[in-house]
């Protein structure tokens, strides 16, 4: 028998529960709905997607691997910030660039887009033909220079990869251009016509789309040819050999701070406030050591570094793509040049048509001089010229020659104000 005064359980149990708890019992039977609801065959339940793309690995000796890696994975793999790697994304179309960071080196050069670290190169998967030559011809040197000393570090060797790679490239597209484009403007100089003038405009847009392309890969050079530190930075070999250093001589410390505290405890005995205050003092000024030293190898790296190296690595490609840069100012001059000549000829074209509609516009004037002579004459009036038939004559052939006449001095006219030649 129940309680007077306690909930009855009765034949509804959710009753029961929802007089205890009104909030849980909103809860389960959310939740309960919600798992109801995984079931039905009208709703699908949402995946999260990873965001896993296709990468190429090259390592030092130059073995490939293709790999799955999401976005995050990179980002902790190579030290990297998210806004890096939205250079990398196909979907977005940025201009070339190449970013210098404390663990990687961030490229993104025309269709190649990659990351190059130390130890190895994160090339976007692709089945673009130049990403694929990048590919073949990056293991292809690692490969043949494993066996054999060379100067450049590894990140510099692929860096010089991409940037070859690159600039033939843009030189390849730009002597195609050119060998297209001057036939059409050879042929439009000697034969004004609309279906040329369209092939030239086209044309035009191209060049200058290249030319904007091939002057952002310039001006990206240059400015890491002007900035030490950027450069300085790109020297991810050395980098991490000094991290590497570092580390190990972080880890000695604690056994020499032993060794000093083992050796001073059995030269002189001290008491144990004192001693204990000594180790805590020399473990202050070994950490502040350690401290110093890292924060010096760390700020001192960009005017320590070297950079003779990459920038003359930089500066070879940089007058190759100058060089290329110049071909495109000279065509795009071409074209300027034979569009002058074509509004010259338009001009005098014009001139003629100009010059000929003046002389049509004076001979109708006199034309119609004469016409109102014969106008006159064909009015039906009674006049004593009409009672001989060769008076009229003599009325036409003076009409005829004031009208020649009058037209000679409107030519006189007209050379005495060099209108016409």
């Amino acid at each position: 028998m129940a309680q007077p005064g306690a909930p009855s359980f009765g034949a509804d149990p959710e009753s029961f529960v929802s007089s205890l708890n009104p909030s849980s019992y909103y809860v389960n039977t959310i939740g309960r709905h919600n798992a109801c609801g995984a079931g039905f065959p009208g709703l699908k339940k949402r995946t999260h997607n990873l965001g896993n793309r296709s990468w190429i690995l090259i390592d030092t000796k130059g073995n490939l691997e293709v790999v799955e890696l999401d976005k995050s994975t990179v980002m902790r793999r190579c030290s990297l910030p998210s806004r890096d790697l939205r250079l990398l994304d196909p979907l977005f179309i940025y201009p070339s660039s190449i970013l210098g960071r404390e663990k990687a080196i961030v490229v993104s050069l025309e269709q190649i887009r990659c990351i190059i670290t130390a130890d190895e190169v994160i090339l976007k998967n692709s089945v673009e033909e130049s990403v694929q030559q990048y590919k073949y011809e990056l293991c292809k040197r690692l490969e043949v220079s494993k066996d054999n000393y060379d100067y450049l570090p590894f990140e510099f060797r692929a860096l010089e990869v991409a940037l070859e790679h690159t600039c033939m490239s843009l030189d390849a597209q730009v002597k195609d251009l050119e060998l297209d484009i001057y036939p059409v403007l050879d042929e439009l100089a000697s034969s004004i016509s609309t279906l040329n003038l369209e092939r030239v405009r086209r044309f035009k847009g191209s060049l200058l789309a290249l030319t904007q392309r091939v002057q952002k890969v310039c001006d990206e050079i240059e400015h890491l040819m002007n900035d030490d530190g950027d450069m300085a930075e790109m020297y991810l070999t050395e980098k991490k050999e000094r991290r590497d250093i570092l580390t190990d001589s972080d880890t000695c410390n604690p056994v020499n701070i032993s060794e000093d505290v083992n050796f001073g405890s059995k030269s002189a005995p001290v008491s144990p406030v004192g001693s204990y205050s000594g180790v805590h003092r020399l473990q202050r000024a070994l950490s502040t050591m350690s401290t110093s030293k890292h924060g010096s190898f760390l700020s001192s790296s960009s005017a320590a570094e070297n950079i003779d190296q990459l920038e003359m690595l930089l500066e070879a490609y940089f007058v190759g793509i100058d060089n290329t840069l110049n071909k495109l100012l000279s065509l795009k001059e071409y074209i300027d040049d034979t569009e002058d000549l074509i509004n010259i000829k338009l001009g005098n074209v014009q001139n003629q048509l100009i010059k000929f509609e003046l002389l049509l516009t004076a001979a109708t004037f006199v034309t119609t001089m004469f016409a109102v002579v014969t106008a006159v004459f064909g009015m039906n009036f009674k006049d004593t010229v009409f009672d001989e038939p060769s008076t009229f004559n003599w009325v036409l052939i003076i009409s005829g020659v004031c009208c020649v006449v009058v037209y000679s001095l409107f030519l006189i006219y007209f050379r005495h104000k060099k209108v016409i030649p």
